[in-house]
């Protein structure tokens, strides 16, 4: 039979590396918490798009070469709807983040009216720009576009903000924010997607 013992120093430890663990956990929420609701006026401006779509299309039906510049998909309705939903609720957010601050025990955004207009404009400007792309790359409207499709309104809308309100930007966007919005985009966008297929208010599940 094979005794085992702790000794009295490494008893006294467990609650400390407990606490450690709570504590390293809790940091971890925090920047889930801080990255999702920093990014909220640029999560929702392209489903208020679909929702509010509709029109004339930006590129007023052009084409580069053989294929349309943006497609019937983007209009300045959609554009101007997905924007406008984004600075909303960019203000709706600035009015509640203090009575969330103190219920979550750490601070969330308000958000600066610029720093609203950089997330909410840059959303749908990425918008843009990935039809844009997949025009050229001989891609239909709602073809898919791996990673594109799931970060295009990030890769713009990051740069945007950063320029139009840098100090706030610098303040909320640390790198571990930018890297927990990296990764936590693409679940959320394939989810509110398909959810939004089964509803039928999408034609594709991308």
């Amino acid at each position: 039979m094979c005794n085992t013992t702790v000794s009295e120093d490494e008893t006294e430890s467990l609650p400390v590396k407990a606490s450690q663990r709570i504590a390293a956990n809790m940091a971890v929420l925090e920047t889930v918490v801080i990255a999702f609701w920093a990014m909220l006026p640029a999560y929702v401006p392209n489903n208020a798009a679909v929702l509010g779509g509709g029109g004339r299309p930006i590129d007023g039906g052009r084409t580069l070469g053989d294929a349309r510049l943006l497609g019937d998909g983007k209009t300045w309705r959609g554009t101007a709807a997905g924007i406008t939903a984004g600075l909303v609720l960019a203000g709706v957010l600035t009015v509640f983040a203090d009575d969330v601050s103190s219920v979550l025990g750490f601070a969330v955004p308000a958000f600066e009216p610029l720093a609203a207009l950089g997330l909410a404009a840059g959303a749908m400007l990425g918008d843009v720009l990935a039809s844009f792309l997949k025009r050229r790359t001989g891609r239909q409207r709602g073809a898919m576009f791996p990673g594109l499709d799931q970060l295009d309104f990030v890769v713009v809308s990051l740069p945007l903000t950063a320029l139009l309100a840098t100090e706030w930007f610098f303040t909320w966007f640390t790198w571990d924010v930018i890297l927990v919005v990296v990764v936590l985009t693409p679940i959320l966008h394939v989810t509110t997607n398909m959810i939004a297929y089964k509803l039928g208010l999408k034609n594709e599940p991308w």
